[in-house]
């Protein structure tokens, strides 16, 4: 490669104005990036003691709503834990 196919040229642009150019368009997607971007919260499981606290019923029910498919249990190590989100979609909106 020459020297003269290194060099790009722009005319009627000074090097500091393309600079500043560059910067500003950089800034604009960092901005909109930073809009865009949530950060995703780790998800929050609870046990079935907590969510038969939580709704105030046994730990027989919880099982009973385990059975009929209303929660989706997750396991480890023998212990049974569910999704808040999947408990908070259990929740159905009553007709007046």
């Amino acid at each position: 490669m020459t020297a003269e196919n290194s060099v790009t040229q722009f005319h009627g642009i000074s090097p500091q104005e393309l600079l500043k150019s560059f910067e500003s368009i950089i800034k604009d997607e960092i901005k909109a990036l930073q809009q865009e971007f949530q950060p995703k919260a780790p998800p929050q499981y609870f046990t079935r003691k907590e969510v038969a606290k939580m709704f105030q019923v046994n730990l027989s029910t919880v099982h009973t709503w385990t059975k009929e498919g209303r929660l989706t249990p997750y396991g480890i190590g023998g212990r049974v834990y569910f999704l808040r989100k999947d408990v908070e979609k259990a929740i159905v909106k009553l007709n007046n």
